[in-house]
């Protein structure tokens, strides 16, 4: 990576006249020297990402329309509407919003709890809590409710990130504002986005990623190594707590594309590493005092775990990279879902059209160095991101993948190898920019017209969709009335049926209503499990919480055996708990009629839940 190739002064057609008699093309001529900046100079600099003129602020309007637009389903009714295709993350999201909240305002540790998870609780630090917002905007949650907080943070988060691209692209590569914009909408907009805008908004409030680019190709310019090592290790951190996972994916992304630039440019690469490598040894010294004791925390503190299991199939399929996702314009759900993990990690899905411009525009502007880095660095995460193993489509033939190569690496054992395939979407954006900058520029009517029909046709399919929402499950009136208080006493559990896991956890919602008044046991979050402490989503399961849920989706009830009643009284008592709670749902009768049994006790009906009262000396 290079701070002279990346910015727009410096490599807007430079390279792009005839080759030489060898062939080779015309080498590209160094940079005017710039005068010498002075203090107010670099105070402008440094304000500058904050200075909206009325161009900047119609692009920061548009992107936050189109940001409301994909949203606004949600912000119809945010108290009865729920994203559709979120699965449970809505709620999870929400809980760490609530909790965060209630640790602050309690004045407790913000990185544990024991509000779901109990008796063993949750790592905070090791989820995606995302204390760089929840932290900041508990006003906001206070005032308002965490449906507010989590909708005002993905619907102004899109935007920001969509305008911090806009403002790297325009600031590096082009000079046109709406050629600009055009790259920052596709690289925040994509389709991998929106997918991840339906619960994950650790993947799509990335405006700290641009910035954070911006101040390592400074670095490469080595004007001043030390401010923007200082500024670059403050950002950094600042990420940290907005999102571990995308930072580590940008890093590898920047660090292909450096390596990339080394290839097609050694000189300049070279010039740079130096500036470049003082610069994050400073940024290293800046983040390590501010880190150590929260990521000390995540590995290695109360429910730490380490390599998050995902399964065999957390790559991409070759095809999802030329279909398109369930919530673009040309999207089909039902091809989308095939090919995918789930409607939250539809991670490539670019669309062949897209893919097709991609590949025309680094031909037709080939000879920019910049523009042979991207395509390299483009093609590279997409090989990744098919993962270890890649089935060739229509046959049986798995051949294996380069992110074999990276599977057991620290960290990126964690990661989900599918996600490296949104780097490509901040690639598409630059080439975007960089082809309309040009195209706009062409003297030829005909022509003009015909490059701008080449963009629409690439970018219409994968327009985006509003982000479909459903009803929300209401609160059981024994929870927002607050009549579970007379049941569940402080330090005890209550025991929703079924208990939350990653595929039911609509009581993490109840108890956000409830002011986390009460403790859950099972939960929705990433934790230990076994000796080994592998990284698995929600708690530890437990013969009770298993045969809840068998019998809530199908199965029958089991013969109730003395070894039956007590494996349930230990795990009662492991939890803590003070009361069972089975609401009104499908299968009530089977349940409700093999809990009594375990528990040797019929239960009590209130309002619309039936309640069986487990705590000391009950069971």
């Amino acid at each position: 990576m290079t701070g002279q190739a990346a910015t727009g002064a410096t490599d807007t057609g430079a390279t792009d006249t005839g080759a030489t008699g060898t062939g080779q093309p015309t080498p590209e001529p160094k940079p005017t020297a710039k005068p010498r900046r002075t203090a107010g100079d670099r105070r402008r600099a440094l304000a500058e990402l904050f200075r909206l003129n009325p161009g900047g602020l119609a692009v920061a309007a548009v992107f936050l329309v189109l940001s409301g637009y994909v949203f606004h389903g949600l912000w119809a009714d945010l108290d009865g509407r729920y994203l559709k295709d979120a699965l449970q993350d809505q709620n999870q999201w929400e809980w760490f919003v609530g909790v965060a909240t209630d640790n602050i305002t309690h004045l407790r540790n913000p990185l544990f709890t024991t509000a779901q998870g109990m008796p063993d609780g949750v790592n905070l630090m090791a989820n995606a809590t995302m204390l760089g917002l929840t932290v900041p905007l508990i006003p906001v949650t206070l005032l308002f409710g965490e449906t507010v907080t989590f909708a005002l943070v993905l619907t102004l988060g899109m935007a920001a990130s969509a305008w911090t691209w806009y403002w790297l692209i325009r600031r590096r590569f082009v000079h046109s504002r709406w050629a600009a914009a055009a790259g920052g909408a596709l690289a925040a907009f994509a389709p991998p986005m929106v997918s991840h805008a339906n619960g994950h908004p650790n993947f799509v409030v990335l405006f700290m990623i641009p910035l954070i680019i911006d101040r390592a190709l400074r670095l490469c310019e080595g004007r001043n190594v030390v401010r923007d090592g200082v500024l670059l290790g403050l950002f950094a951190t600042y990420q940290i707590f907005l999102g571990e996972e995308p930072l580590l994916i940008a890093a590898l992304g920047m660090l292909v594309f450096s390596l990339a630039y080394l290839l097609v440019d050694r000189r300049r690469a070279l010039e740079a590493a130096r500036p470049l490598g003082l610069g994050l040894v400073i940024a290293a010294g800046v983040c390590v005092p501010l880190l150590i004791f929260p990521l000390y925390w995540q590995f290695f503190g109360p429910q730490s775990y380490h390599s998050v299991l995902h399964g065999d199939n957390a790559g991409n399929s070759p095809r999802a990279l030329v279909e398109y996702a369930a919530r673009s314009l040309f999207g089909d759900a039902e091809t989308a879902g095939r090919l995918s993990l789930n409607t939250t990690e539809q991670n490539a899905f670019y669309g062949w059209p897209l893919l097709a411009f991609g590949v025309a525009v680094c031909v037709w502007m080939w000879r920019r160095t910049v523009v042979r880095a991207l395509a390299i660095t483009g093609a590279v995460a997409l090989l990744l991101s098919l993962g270890p193993w890649v089935p060739v489509p229509r046959t049986d033939v798995v051949l294996p993948g380069p992110w074999r190569l990276m599977v057991k690496l620290p960290l990126f054992e964690s990661v989900i190898e599918g996600r490296v395939a949104m780097v490509c979407a901040p690639v598409l954006g630059v080439l975007l920019a960089l082809a309309l900058d040009r195209i706009v520029r062409v003297r030829t009517r005909e022509l003009r017209t015909l490059g701008l029909l080449g963009v629409a046709a690439a970018l219409i399919p994968v327009l985006p969709l509003p982000l479909a929402v459903r009803e929300r499950a209401p609160v059981p009136a024994f929870i927002a009335s607050g009549a579970w208080k007379g049941y569940v006493k402080d330090g005890e559990a209550l025991v929703p049926v079924p208990l939350p896991d990653p595929g039911q956890a609509d009581a993490l919602h109840w108890q956000v209503e409830a002011d986390f008044g009460f403790r859950l046991a099972g939960g929705y979050f990433n934790g230990p499990w076994g000796p080994d402490r592998i990284g698995i989503y929600g708690a530890t399961p437990r013969h009770l919480s298993n045969v809840l849920r068998d019998v809530r989706y199908g199965a029958q009830p089991p013969e109730i055996t003395p070894q039956w009643r007590e494996q349930a009284r230990q795990d009662l008592e492991f939890w803590k708990a003070g009361a069972v709670v089975l609401p009104f749902q499908d299968r009530e009768a089977e349940l409700r009629g093999m809990i009594s049994e375990l528990l040797g006790q019929q239960p009590e009906k209130v309002q619309d839940v039936w309640v069986w009262r487990v705590g000391p000396g009950q069971v």
